[in-house]
């Protein structure tokens, strides 16, 4: 039977008892049939994987904490996605398939091409979505760590923080990864459908972020990300 992992913001230790919330329990009971005592791996994002069997399944899904073990599914490179907000679904794709290929923080970026404007009042929402789909996909990937999708971002607001080893991701750029000093820590700037502006680009490279060449071809956004990050984990993660 395939493992089934379950992740819950809840305090989790060896020997105790404890109930799962009523998406978890809805999703054990009624989508998987999940039978009574069997184990699953549930998880709260402290890096460590909890075995527990399920004693009852009823309207509340009652477990038992029996064993703990750390996870070591984490890339060595600590990788930040600053990613332009794409339209619709492509950025709820964009997030799955980032976390799955091993980022630690995801920003989404307001920048000048971005299609998408999303009112203040939906923007919380849309976050709520967005860190659900992050939380299954560490869930899927077989992570013990959640991954946080930031508020969306200025791109004068990113450029603020320090320590960036920052990456800006355009078709005009000369050097690739190869060219790049290997780094435990980095920060991928890419684009939204139309991709940066000069301005942009110009910003980005004036506080020190590296402009990054994937091949002669211009990319889609979500292609372009992912690309990127699988190649960054290659030669400097895992």
């Amino acid at each position: 039977m395939k493992t089934i992992r379950l992740y819950q913001n809840t305090p989790f230790a060896e020997g105790m008892n404890t109930q799962l919330d009523k998406e978890n329990s809805h999703h054990l009971n009624k989508v998987l049939r999940f039978p009574v005592g069997k184990n699953i791996t549930v998880f709260n994002g402290d890096g460590f994987d909890y075995i527990a069997v399920v004693e009852n399944a009823k309207k509340t899904t009652n477990l038992k904490i029996i064993s703990k073990k750390a996870n070591e599914t984490e890339s060595k490179l600590d990788l930040t996605l600053a990613q332009g907000i794409a339209k619709g679904e492509k950025m709820d794709f964009l997030i799955q398939k980032a976390v799955e290929l091993g980022v630690t923080r995801i920003i989404p970026m307001k920048l000048e091409r971005c299609v998408v404007r999303l009112s203040e009042e939906k923007i919380q929402k849309k976050i709520d979505h967005w860190q659900k789909i992050a939380n299954h996909a560490c869930e899927q990937s077989g992570r013990s760590v959640i991954v946080n999708v930031s508020y969306p971002t200025s791109l004068d607001e990113l450029l603020k923080e320090s320590g960036h080893n920052g990456f800006v991701l355009h078709h005009r750029a000369i050097d690739g990864l190869t060219q790049a000093t290997k780094s435990s820590k980095a920060t991928l700037l890419i684009g939204p459908e139309g991709g940066l502006s000069e301005k942009e680009i110009t910003e980005s490279e004036n506080v020190g972020y590296q402009s990054l060449l994937l091949g002669k071809r211009v990319l889609r956004t979500e292609t372009a990300s992912l690309a990127a990050i699988a190649n960054m984990q290659l030669l400097w993660g895992s």
